[in-house]
């Protein structure tokens, strides 16, 4: 559809609209200018969505009574199921579809990049355990000499796993925090960045309460779990063999 000029802001103003721009021109008025809806299907797209009057639209586009695909409304206590089927009973060439099939179908590349992403989460998780195992091991192993003190006053093996436990819980916790924090100012900057690129309302980055106490237990199963395996692994070792003796 060709319009004559860009709208502008003032309602009701008059503007003329054709099919293409080698046809003639029909006088429209422009009632309303609204914002794109947040649809993340159309939000990189920068043509415009005019609505007109279904009589108005024929005679601009040239289709006359051709339809390529209409929406019908129906009350919450229809039978869908029944209604689909008589509607592609009607005439040949009619094919009903319920609108969440619709959504499903036209959905299948965020689908696609929602499990790119969760790939990408499970290699990041695992590389982090390990790099996180591995940094509690030589940290720890830091202070044989601190725990093989503690075994010789007497403190006992159970003990000296408490705390380093502990500690490395606390240390957790602290990391979660700062993680979490460091996520929100990122999503805030994102939706910031892209809103305003876009012009659209669309949340690009979110942070759920779901995804916070995932990371949060998350981290606090890992940190315990790597300041266990390096507590036990020296906790078995002789004190004076933790001094080099």
């Amino acid at each position: 559809m060709a319009v004559s000029s860009r709208p502008g802001t003032a309602t009701e103003s008059r503007e003329t609209a054709s099919g293409s721009p080698t046809t003639d021109f029909e006088r429209v008025i422009v009632s309303a200018i609204v914002r794109r809806g947040a649809d993340p299907s159309e939000v990189a797209r920068g043509d415009f969505l005019v609505r007109m009057h279904l009589d108005q639209l024929q005679r601009i586009s040239g289709y006359g009574d051709r339809v390529d695909r209409f929406a019908i409304a129906t009350t919450p206590s229809a039978d869908i199921a029944r209604t689909i089927d008589r509607i592609n009973r009607v005439a040949f060439g009619f094919k009903a579809y319920r609108s969440r099939d619709i959504a499903v179908e036209t959905s299948r590349t965020f689908q696609v990049v929602s499990r790119f992403h969760r790939a990408i989460g499970v290699i990041t998780i695992v590389a982090s355990s390990a790099f996180l195992l591995c940094i509690m091991v030589l940290k720890v192993d830091e202070r044989r000499r601190d725990i093989a003190a503690l075994r010789l006053i007497g403190i006992s093996r159970t003990s000296v796993v408490r705390s380093i436990v502990i500690e490395s819980a606390l240390v957790a916790v602290l990391g979660s925090v700062l993680g979490v924090a460091l996520g929100w100012a990122a999503s805030l900057f994102v939706n910031w960045h892209y809103q305003a690129l876009y012009r659209t309302s669309l949340e690009f980055s979110i942070v759920t309460p779901p995804i916070v106490v995932f990371a949060v237990s998350l981290s606090l199963l890992l940190g315990i779990g790597a300041g266990l395996l390096a507590s036990v692994r020296l906790a078995r070792t002789p004190p004076l063999k933790l001094f080099g003796r």
